[in-house]
Order: structure tokens, then sequence, then C-alpha cells
């Protein structure tokens, strides 16, 4: 009789040296993101401020922010993190938005306006060159999150397909 087959994880822990390297990889991958698309931490921050205060004055999912975010300062300054870590690969978010988002009732519908404003801000402030970087991480953003929540909610979208919530919505055990 076989023995069930076992999976050893190993962890590797990392040198002061090590965290050193890796630290001036991520350093000089912004800097080279900074000089392809001019994208500084200012206009991520000019882009996140006047993205959510779009997003506050929003009829769909202005509802959906303000039953859950009573002090916009805390929320920005981690969105501000995000999309460093996300447009610049700074590494400075240490987040993890999907539990946060699982909770919520929200859809295709709602993911798409997002997408819309967002698109919108990008192209109102920034060069075409660094809209279309902030778009590209921000379409694959959106497509995770609903996977996620659909997923959350017992539904399995096949290729193409888009979530439509039940209105009710996923609570962890």
């Amino acid at each position: 009789m076989s023995q069930p087959h076992r999976q050893t994880l190993t962890f590797a822990i990392q040198t002061p040296e090590e965290r050193g390297q890796a630290q001036s990889r991520r350093d000089e991958a912004t800097a080279r993101i900074e000089r392809e698309t001019g994208i500084t931490q200012e206009l991520i921050d000019r882009l996140v401020d006047t993205f959510y205060g779009r997003v506050q004055n929003d009829d769909l999912i202005g509802p959906v922010f303000a039953d859950v975010i009573g002090d916009w300062t805390p929320h920005l300054e981690q969105m501000k993190l995000f999309w460093s870590s996300v447009a610049l690969s700074t590494g400075v978010y240490q987040g993890r938005p999907m539990p946060k988002h699982l909770k919520l009732p929200i859809d295709a519908r709602h993911f798409d306006r997002w997408l819309h404003l967002f698109e919108s801000t990008a192209s109102d402030i920034c060069t075409p060159v660094q809209a279309e970087h902030f778009m590209v991480r921000a379409r694959r953003i959106a497509q995770s999150l609903e996977l996620g929540v659909a997923s959350a909610n017992g539904v399995l979208l096949d290729n193409g397909e888009r979530y439509r919530g039940t209105g009710q919505v996923w609570t962890p055990e």
C-alpha cells in the first residue's frame, strides 16, 4: 500500500543582506517605471484624491462606500499606498483588499462604474501613457475582485461571464 503524498512547505528566512538586495531591486524597478511613465507619488496622490471625491458623489457606488467608510482620511492614505505599490511597484502597501470586498453588496455593475470613474479621472489628470498604465492595472484589479465576490457568493463564472448579485451578502463563517 502506498503512502499518501505529503507536501512539505519550507519558508526561507531572508537575511538582512537579502532584504537589502530585494529593496534595492524594488527601488530600481520603481525608478524605471517613474522614468518610463512619468508617474510620481504626487500624481498618485492627486489621482486617488480626485477619484474618491468623484466616488463619494456617485449615485451607484457612493452609497456602498458611505456604508463602510466613516472617516475618509485613513481610507485615502491606504489607497495611496495601494496605488503606489500597484503603479510603481514600491511594495509599501501590505493590506489584503479581497476580504474587505467580499462582504459588500456589489456586482458587475459596481465594478463597471468604478472602472468608468477611474478611467475618466485618469484621463482627466494623466498623460495617455500614465492613464493606460493605471487602467491596465485597474482592469485586472476589478476583474479579480469581481471573481472573488462571485465565488464568495457561490457563483463560479465562466470566461466572459459577469457576476450579477442576488442581493444577499456573503458573510464568513
